[in-house]
């Protein structure tokens, strides 16, 4: 018996993934924490957004956490069970397992002084990374490419089209914004079969106003917000951010059902 966390998963919730993640490796020595108090340690570091050192000692062996998450034992499973719970979502709400639009947008935020690769972004006057994203509809996550902040949104674009470029066959319309104007559409139709429909701001616009379509990846940036671990970028290698990200969306699509 422990005291129980907010992010900690309900035997429902544990139910729903623990098929998809990892078994034991044969040989060696034999697991001695069990695999959901590894996952409820790495949700507990993802929505506090504390350090792995300072994890509570009821998680037992944070070392073996962070060896999990560095070897992507967990995090390697992050897309595919992000994937499938899109489906069920889907599913659930009477649409197609595969979305047939969706929106891209990015996000420039500070690193932490962990080091690994960044850059300036001149546009939000930010030294560090960028993350990009790709959702679908209900602003369920597709795809995600984090990358230093000074390559421009066209250019992270085709980095995120290039992770589904074989599959999600049926993503034939993507909303973006003004940042993706010029040759980024034209590549996406002649290389990737898809179409780039940009969603301008009014000019004459004062104030906010909420943008057609392009609210849904805004709304997905602020899901992912809720989580500390991505008030700034804490980690070494883009793909552990990465990694992070579709752990944010598991916690969120598995509330949802």
């Amino acid at each position: 018996m422990r005291k129980v966390y907010q992010s900690d998963l309900s035997d429902k919730r544990w139910s729903v993934i623990k098929e998809f993640l990892p078994p034991a490796i044969h040989g060696g020595r034999p697991r001695e924490t069990h695999l959901r108090e590894i996952v409820n340690a790495i949700f507990y570091i993802n929505r506090t957004g504390c350090s792995w050192r300072d994890l509570p000692e009821i998680f037992l062996r944070g070392r073996l956490c962070i060896l999990t998450f560095a070897t992507g034992e967990i995090p390697g499973c992050g897309k595919k069970i992000n994937d499938i719970l899109r489906k069920r979502l889907r599913k659930r709400e009477g649409r197609a397992f595969q979305a047939s639009a969706g929106a891209i947008d990015s996000q420039s935020v500070k690193c932490s002084t962990v080091g690994g690769i960044r850059g300036y972004d001149s546009g939000k006057k930010i030294l560090g990374r960028k993350r990009h994203i790709l959702v679908d509809t209900m602003g369920l996550l597709i795809a995600v490419v984090v990358h230093s902040a000074d390559i421009r949104d066209r250019d992270g674009g085709i980095l995120v089209f290039n992770r589904i470029k074989n599959a999600l066959t049926q993503l034939v319309l993507i909303w973006a914004d003004g940042g993706y104007r010029g040759q980024f559409v034209e590549k996406v139709r002649k290389i990737f079969h898809r179409k780039i429909e940009i969603i301008e701001k009014d000019p004459d616009q004062k104030g906010f106003v909420v943008l057609p379509r392009r609210w849904v990846v805004e709304r997905t940036f602020a899901w992912i917000s809720n989580y500390r671990r991505h008030s700034r970028d804490y980690e070494l290698l883009t793909t552990s951010s990465e990694a992070m990200i579709y752990i944010s969306m598991v916690q969120v699509m598995l509330k949802r059902l």
